[in-house]
């Protein structure tokens, strides 16, 4: 069993480790809230991880099959989703440099929904799991197994997602001034749109 807690472990922080535009965006609306509001997001990117852990388990190779037709469609719609969260993170920090027009703070419960929303078009995550369960048949081979290790690939995303949204808070304190939040906001929506486009491309 240990070995299977290992491999969740560990198959949950590769998927999590490596920081795409939704990890860029995750830091950036961090530094611009609250901690609290970017680990709701941070959660909510870990529910997805998990839940699509889960569907692997028990499904990996129907899953496959059935993403491999409309894989094309749901790159698009992931760099389309992208393209927007770039274009309203970059109308938010502009807005902000103008006097008394500051947006309503975001509530943790809708960086949770967002998270899971934008997580949830990425087909990747899906498919990665799908052949990490499939490349080791043996590993999951009871109901007991595959629950240890969709738990160990949540806990393991969510410890990255949380440690991410606490450099975005820690950022945050550094660039707290209205000229520093403008200038994170507009890096941001550069950075994911750049992403969403690469997505959209390759």
């Amino acid at each position: 069993m240990l070995e299977v807690v290992v491999s969740g472990l560990v198959t949950g922080l590769a998927i999590a480790v490596p920081i795409g535009a939704v990890g860029a965006f995750l830091v950036t609306l961090t530094a611009r809230t609250s901690w609290r509001v970017g680990a709701a997001g941070a959660l909510g990117i870990a529910t997805v991880d998990g839940a699509y852990a889960a569907l692997a388990v028990v499904a990996g190779a129907a899953l496959a099959g059935l993403l491999a037709p409309v894989a094309d469609a749901l790159r698009i719609t992931s760099a389309l989703v992208l393209l927007v969260i770039a274009v309203l993170t970059l109308a938010h920090a502009l807005r902000g440099a103008e006097p008394r027009r500051e947006a309503a703070p975001m509530k943790p419960w809708a960086a949770y929904a967002l998270f899971v929303a934008i997580t949830a078009v990425n087909p990747a995550t899906v498919v990665y799991f799908a052949a990490i369960v499939l490349g080791n048949q043996d590993l999951v081979s009871t109901a007991a197994e595959g629950a240890v290790f969709v738990l160990a690939a949540f806990v393991a995303s969510a410890a990255w997602q949380l440690a991410l949204a606490t450099g975005g808070a820690a950022l945050g304190r550094v660039v707290t001034g209205p000229r520093g939040r403008r200038i994170t906001g507009v890096v941001s929506a550069l950075v994911i749109a750049g992403l969403a486009l690469h997505t959209m491309l390759s």
